[in-house]
């Protein structure tokens, strides 16, 4: 990425460290604390080795009140880490709720173009793995780089106290560390980046394979999917080996320039404290010093550390905030207008729509449904069947004309009080884990026990759930994969029967359900759907004979329109495609 995408990463990460100002800077008294106690102790030991005179010969009188002093820095010193570690923890953690919060609230406004463009594995990835890789990144900033900053300004106070000339030697070689360091951290931040795009990428294969086991295991296609996934993972542990490796080269870089630093302020002050018989650096004072060119050089490392961590953190923030950053839905219009005492008159004026603009798809679709009337949609697979359930659900909107709900563009009405006019069962079936119960009062939450057992009987699903280990309290779990398709169907049917919406979209909800329960479900929907304005995409055309209207789609035109005896009168698309299923 280049410095300035990486400047504005950087600067969004802090907009949300910000929020806890008030424990960053508690916790920078405490790290003040904690640095200034850990480099006076040194002085204090220093003091205590003056107290060795000679052979046998020990000042004990002075030697006690100085250990003391000793042990209580020491204390103080544990106290502040403890305390700052804490807050550290409250800080990083508590930003990482932020942003995931605010990733999954943005997730749940993004057009459904971006989902049915982006492997869900790899969205999964960004807020949970990427988080979780940039907390890591963040703890260690807090922990060691206000630590080490500021042992680096305290030691070279206390060191030019100590000996002016041998800080000056210390001061000049030391940069060397943050040359090396910055020149390592600026080659790794690429090597970062794409270690957490392809573990995005794997995350979306084994979801994609765990999610559809049934259909690998089904075609044998075992090896093949394992060849992917070792492919991915080789590049991954390619990726992450070369990210590694070469941020691995800091601390061994930092740590020899460190160490020659320490090796030139030993030689130089057993030199000067020889040559002057003591006066001009005593024994104390160079253990002291040495000290302190010691913990001088030592932030570098941690901080080398951090910088080489901040590369992977950042790269992995700059995911999460490229999916926070993608567009979400146009707002509802304002002053906002809400759907009420729905009646079910849909008006469809020359709506053309694609959903890439070099592939046209629905073009000047006319429509008028009356208020009661019972719409059936049928054509071959890819004719825009399902596109038009989008279209009326404003899952995506037209590119030309409008779409009327009672003589209002739905464009003009709240997406919430549109969606909530509707009772959608689709093909593929959504179960969330929980009980039975919590599933079907979706539709209702505020229905009675009676009403729920009522809607089960209706839909001929009160039968099976009896039959569950704990009835309507028995747990789903993920996406019910403890029921089969058919028991899951109904589930889902029996929750909108709870709803009573106004109006109804089917889009092949009898699929999945034997013939002999389909006919039972096609009289309850016969009770549902009286009254409402219905849309039922079907595949199968006995399910579809009784509807007011039929519309026969191909290639994104409604070439047929009428009644099921009248389309078989015309001899067109409709009586061929019906004679196919009934042929024999």
């Amino acid at each position: 990425m280049k410095q300035p995408a990486k400047k504005k990463t950087l600067s969004k990460a802090l907009e949300y460290v910000g929020k806890y100002k008030g424990y960053l800077i508690l916790s920078l008294v405490l790290c003040i604390i904690s640095v200034a106690a850990t480099l006076y102790i040194p002085i204090l030991t220093g003091r205590a080795i003056d107290q060795i005179i000679g052979k046998g010969q020990v000042r004990f009188d002075a030697l006690m009140p100085i250990l003391g002093q000793i042990g209580v820095l020491i204390g103080i010193t544990a106290l502040a880490q403890y305390f700052m570690s804490l807050l550290n923890n409250h800080m990083t953690f508590s930003t990482v709720r932020d942003m995931r919060n605010d990733a999954f609230r943005h997730l749940q406004r993004l057009p459904l173009s971006y989902l049915d463009t982006h492997p869900s594995g790899d969205v999964v990835s960004r807020i949970i793995s990427d988080v979780d890789q940039f907390a890591d990144g963040l703890l260690m900033g807090f922990t060691q780089l206000f630590s080490g900053v500021l042992t680096v300004l305290g030691t070279l106070g206390f060191m030019y106290s100590v000996n002016w000339i041998i800080a000056t030697a210390v001061v000049v070689i030391t940069p060397l560390s943050l040359v090396v360091a910055s020149f390592i951290a600026k080659r790794t931040y690429d090597m970062f980046t794409l270690q957490s795009k392809t573990r995005g990428e794997q995350t979306a294969l084994i979801d994609e394979m765990l999610t559809n086991q049934k259909v690998v295991r089904a075609f044998a296609m075992e090896d093949e999917v394992q060849e992917r996934f070792d492919e991915v993972n080789g590049r991954l542990k390619k990726a992450s080996l070369r990210a590694v490796f070469f941020s691995s080269l800091t601390n061994p870089a930092t740590r020899f320039v460190n160490s020659l630093v320490y090796a030139c302020a030993g030689v130089a002050g057993a030199v000067i404290a020889i040559v002057t018989g003591g006066s001009g650096l005593s024994v104390g004072a160079l253990s002291a010093f040495l000290s302190y060119a010691n913990q001088y050089t030592k932030p570098f490392n941690e901080i080398s550390g951090v910088v080489t961590e901040l590369q992977g953190a950042l790269a992995c923030a700059e995911r999460v905030f490229d999916l926070m950053e993608t567009p979400a839905e146009e707002p509802d219009k304002q002053p906002e207008q809400i759907l009420e005492n729905v009646q079910g008159s849909v008006d469809v004026e020359n709506v053309s729509f694609s959903y890439v603009p070099e592939k046209k798809l629905i073009e000047n679709f006319n429509l008028k449904v009356k208020p009661g009337q019972r719409i059936a949609i049928v054509g071959p697979t890819g004719c825009g069947k399902t596109t038009l359930i989008n279209l009326l659900m404003r899952f995506y909107d037209v590119n030309e004309g409008k779409i009327c709900l009672d003589g209002q563009s739905i464009t003009d009405v709240t997406r919430h009080s549109l969606r909530d006019s509707y009772g959608m069962v689709l093909q593929e079936t959504w179960l969330k884990t929980g009980t039975v119960r919590e599933n079907i009062l979706m539709g209702s939450e505020d229905a009675t026990e009676e009403e729920m057992i009522q809607a089960a009987k209706a839909t001929h699903a009160h039968s099976f759930i009896r039959r569950l280990p704990e009835g309507y309290d028995t747990m789903i779990t993920e996406d019910g994969g403890n029921l089969s398709q058919g028991e899951k169907q109904l589930l889902c049917i029996t929750r909108i029967m709870l709803a009573q919406p106004p109006m109804l979209i089917l889009d092949e909800a009898t699929s999945s359900i034997d013939t002999r329960t389909e006919q039972r479900i096609q009289r309850a929907f016969e009770k549902l759907m009286k009254g409402r304005t219905s849309f039922i995409v079907a595949h199968r055309l006995s399910t579809i004979q009784n509807a007011d209207v039929i519309l026969v789609m191909n290639n994104g035109n409604v070439i047929e329109q009428g009644s099921h005896e009248e389309l078989l009168k015309m001899g067109g698309f409709y009586h061929k495609l019906f004679n196919s299923q009934f042929a024999a």
